[in-house]
């Protein structure tokens, strides 16, 4: 167990660091005010888990340890909008569309209430 945790929190640091520079990147060089950084990391990140875990589906191509590390450390470091894509994923490969649906709209719509909510709540103290 502490082992996995230190592989996911490595893979998490490196994550982490990388969205980190990606975003400053983003910002620095793009005059826009739409988020472009934040835009990529979430492409790229579910890009970059589609590839890890179809690696690690295919067979003995990848071990435990480093599909963790990938998947959960690195990619969940990234951006967790990965996560929930392969996650959204994984229910329309299992025909899941009704799960999938809602899954999907209560992630988005809850996502929203609960950043007014947070805001609202500073707003307030």
């Amino acid at each position: 167990m502490v082992k996995s945790i230190l592989i996911v929190g490595i893979g998490g640091f490196l994550g982490s660091a990388s969205r980190f520079l990606i975003s400053l990147y983003f910002q620095i060089y793009s005059a826009s005010v739409f988020p472009w950084g934040t835009l990529s990391v979430n492409i790229i990140g579910s890009f970059l888990i589609g590839i890890f875990s179809g690696i690690s589906e295919k067979g003995n191509f990848m071990s435990p340890e480093w599909h963790i590390f990938f998947t959960l450390g690195l990619c969940g470091g990234f951006t967790t909008f990965s996560s929930f894509s392969n996650d959204a994923f994984l229910l329309l490969q299992s025909k899941e569309f009704l799960r999938f649906a809602t899954y999907s709209g209560l992630s988005f719509f809850l996502g929203l209430v609960a950043v007014y909510l947070g805001r609202l709540t500073i707003k307030i103290i």
